[in-house]
């Protein structure tokens, strides 16, 4: 039976088998007997390298925190998931730069990690777990996001849809003159639309 670590973009984490690029994590979710028991520890949602340093990962070892997966980096980024400063260093300062053109510099008194951590949080869950979503023209979303067509999860991208699922992407046909719900939080869209782009295995 797989392990309930795969996430998706409305940020539940799923018990599914499928291949992920990157892992990630919010923290301790799981118990001793490996069974998750919250959908997040703390506000730093980050993504991983699967490999780094040789470091070996003990998914779901009591006490250590639980490692998540996603498709790619753009799944991560609409389920509210930033990259780790650590071992994605160079995408994390791109996206540090980009961010602050954006949205400005730290603020009193916190970093500039807790800074984005907190707005991200603000903008991905409502208390008790729940996503945030909000409504905007199709038209003018960027490459990157992604939008919700009857429940499911669509990827904007390079001038088509493409509808997600665990094992990949396929092309759609989708066009409305209404808005659509957006999916990935409405701060990392706005970087998206400044010109950062992440990236999606389609």
């Amino acid at each position: 039976m797989p392990l309930q670590n795969r996430v998706d973009h409305y940020g539940e984490i799923q018990a599914v088998s499928s291949r992920s690029t990157l892992t990630g994590n919010r923290g301790i979710l799981h118990g001793e007997d490996g069974v998750l028991h919250r959908k997040y520890q703390h506000q730093n949602w980050v993504t991983c390298a699967l490999q780094f340093n040789d470091r070996k990962r003990a998914l779901m070892a009591p006490g250590r925190y639980t490692h998540l997966f996603f498709l790619d980096e753009a799944t991560a980024f609409a389920a509210g998931h930033r990259p780790c400063a650590e071992c994605r260093r160079r995408r994390y300062k791109s996206f540090v730069a980009a961010w602050c053109k954006v949205h400005g510099h730290s603020e009193n008194g916190k970093s500039l990690p807790q800074t984005i951590d907190r707005i991200l949080h603000a903008n991905r869950v409502v208390r008790g777990g729940t996503k945030v979503t909000y409504q905007a023209p199709l038209a003018g979303l960027p490459d990157g996001t992604f939008f919700a067509d009857r429940g499911k999860p669509v990827l904007v991208w390079k001038g088509a849809r493409f509808r997600w699922s665990f094992e990949g992407y396929r092309q759609i046909s989708h066009q409305t003159s209404v808005p659509v719900t957006v999916l990935t939080p409405r701060p990392v869209v706005e970087v998206f639309a400044a010109g950062w782009t992440p990236d999606a295995n389609v």
